[in-house]
This record gives structure tokens, sequence and C-alpha cells, in this order.
């Protein structure tokens, strides 16, 4: 079973970042998108150099950051002097100088400088292990080939963000688009240190917008990504490293893979999968503001047995009921044994499918859900609760 609050649904996938088996590692809705993908890959999270058990999901929030100090997440557009002349060598040239490549005792990946004040982000799963290993450290190296220890800020398992902070001069933030605003076909560039090669830089596509992606082998350290999808080259160590258009802007923070392998290691078949920017800078406000973000949820326990089309809320468990009372459900009229078909009117097919696009929402918002009860369907409103993780 999987609920929606507390817990997490299990994996659709699997995910690959560090070479680790079975590590896993997330705006409007256009009613032009695609469904979700429905095939038996695994996607895999991009860890690099690694072999191990799954990654934990605990990261050190010693130092959520300061609510009194104003920070801007990304260069202004309108400061860049230097812009991209719509081709992939004059984007490199503008992006490289914010990437990042980050290594630890447990594992390494990418990520890339979001302020002037050392404020970086990448993925939770490049960063976690690491920090829980006793006396791990994160190490951080800029593109110009400076070493930082790097402190982690905080990070949500649940959208696999993290955001570390180093102290250094002359950092070049990335400037920050809008995730909302990609089509399916416009050129993207993923940058990142894949198999540990610094500054490696790949282009392709927008392949689908808002696919379904779950990753996660344990219930704690599960993320639920309503992602960009693109064919730009991408493999362990790519995680955490920023997916940007041709205006060199950063759309999205890739994350994931999708992969054939059943085992040992993974690589790139053309499947990529990134955090939308949208979400990844809301959540990144979070964990500098609080050193901790939420995600939104609606107090159900959902029945991971179901195999009709949508999500079907639990029965009544001797330990657990199926809607939380007083939750955003309860008070919403949603009972155990509905079958939850459609949320804003897309489509929904399983219950992981259900959980993901809750994510794309935010806590408080008053979303609206088709139910199926017995022979009869009706529409409820439901405000959403808030959960950290």
């Amino acid at each position: 079973m999987s609920i929606l609050g507390p817990g997490h649904a299990s994996p659709i996938w699997a995910r690959p970042d560090d070479q680790r088996e079975n590590r896993p590692r997330f705006g409007e809705t256009r009613a032009r998108r695609r469904g979700p993908l429905v095939v038996s890959f695994i996607v895999a999270i991009l860890l690099a150099g690694v072999m191990g058990g799954v990654v934990g999901a605990q990261v050190d929030r010693r130092t959520p950051g300061s609510a009194n100090t104003v920070t801007v997440i990304g260069s202004d557009p309108a400061t860049v002097q230097e812009l991209p002349e719509s081709s992939p060598g004059s984007v490199a040239d503008v992006v490289l100088p914010s990437v990042v490549s980050i290594s630890s005792a447990d594992g390494g990946g990418s990520g890339f400088v979001i302020s002037e004040d050392g404020y970086l982000l990448t993925n939770n799963h490049v960063v976690a292990a690491g920090a829980d290993v006793d006396g791990g450290s994160i190490e951080v190296e800029l593109h110009d080939g400076r070493r930082f220890d790097a402190e982690v800020v905080g990070g949500s398992p649940s959208y696999d963000l993290a955001v570390l902070q180093i102290e250094a001069d002359d950092l070049e933030p990335v400037v920050l688009g809008d995730s909302t605003a990609v089509d399916v076909g416009d050129p993207v560039i993923a940058i990142g240190s894949p198999l540990g090669l610094n500054s490696t830089v790949t282009s392709g596509i927008i392949s689908a917008l808002d696919r379904p992606v779950t990753a996660g082998g344990q219930a704690n350290d599960q993320s639920y990504i309503k992602a960009l999808q693109t064919d730009a080259a991408i493999n362990p160590g790519n995680s955490g490293g920023p997916l940007v258009d041709l205006n060199g802007h950063v759309i999205g923070v890739n994350s994931a893979i999708a992969t054939l392998s059943m085992g040992g290691e993974a690589g790139s078949i053309g499947l990529g999968f990134a955090i939308p920017v949208d979400q990844a800078s809301r959540t990144a406000e979070q964990l500098i503001t609080d050193g901790e973000a939420v995600y939104p949820i609606m107090g159900a326990l959902l029945d991971n047995s179901h195999q009709g089309p949508g999500a079907r809320v639990a029965e009544d468990g001797d330990e657990q009921p199926g809607i939380t009372p007083g939750g955003p459900a309860d008070e919403a009229g949603v009972r155990p044994g509905d079958v939850i078909v459609e949320l804003e009117g897309e489509p929904v097919r399983t219950a992981a499918e259900l959980i993901v696009l809750l994510r794309s929402h935010q806590p408080g918002d008053r979303i609206t859900m088709t139910i199926e009860r017995g022979d009869s369907s009706q529409d409820v409103e439901v405000t959403l609760g808030s959960e950290v993780g």
C-alpha cells in the first residue's frame, strides 16, 4: 500500500546514479501533454562511481540558512551581459562556469550555482549517502578547478533535490528559465560529470512533457517527478546537473534515466528525465529559508493491489485507516474503496501516478478529483495539506 501523506508508494521504476543497484532518486498542466510512459524499463538515478546499498533519506540540516538573508536564486537575465548565440557551443561557453562536480565518500554527481553567495542545487541522492557516512564530507569542484568543502543546507527526498553551500568568490549563477514554456521538440543541452568526466556537454531535444516518474527502493527515499523527458545523452554522474535551453537558461535538473539493464552498471539509451526548474526553484527556496521542504498530501492510503485504472483508496486496516480522520480527503468526503480516476482533468492510471500528479501542486492548492464509488462517479474538491520531506 501507499500513503498520500506520511509514507510513499512503491516505485514504478528504479533509478541509476552512482552505478548502484536499485538506487532511487521529480506548474501548470497543459492539456496537449502526453500521458505516462508505460514500458518495462528501469529508471535509474545517476550517481557516479559507487556500488552498494540504498541511498539514505537523511541529510545534515544543521545550517538551514538565515531567513534574514535575502538570496536571489539564479541570475537576473537582464544582468547577463553575454547571451548565447543559440548554438550548443555558445550555450556551453556561458553555462559551463556555473556547473560543478560533486564528490563524497559514498558517491558523486553534478550540480550548479544558483546564487553568488555560494548556494548550489543538486539532487538529494547525490549528497544524502555521503552526508550519512561517519566523518564523510561533500567536496565540490568548480569549472575553473577550485575545490571546496560543501555544507548540506537541506534536502528533499520527496522531490530528490538538495541545496549545498560553499564559501567561494567570483561565482557565476545560472539563469533560471520557465519549464512551463517548454515544448516537445525544443533543443536542449545537458551539462555535468558523467562517469566522473567533468564539464561534459551533450545535446538533444525535449522528447516528452509531464512524464510521471517514480524512483526509489525504500519508502523513505522515493521521489515522484512530473518530469521533462529528453534524448540528450545522460549517464551516471549527470545527476544534479542542469538541462538548459538554447538561451542558456536552466529548465530542469537531470535526475534519472531509463535503462534496459537489470543489474550492474547502466547507461544512456536516449531516455533521460529532468525535474522541471519551476518545481526545483520552489523547493530550493524552501531549503534555503527553512532547511527543509514540504510536499502536498491528501491524507489517504492507497491500495497498490488495485489492478484497474485509477487509484483505489484502501479499506480501513488494523494499523491505519484508509482515510486520515480530519485530513483533506476526509473533509472532502472521500471514502475507503473510492477509486480516483482523474485529477484536475488528467486521467489517473495508477496509485503512483496519482502521487506524481499531486506532487506537481503545492500545499494549500484546491484541486478537483473525479472519484468512482460503486456504479456512480462524482467530483470532489480537496484542499491539499502538507508534509515535510
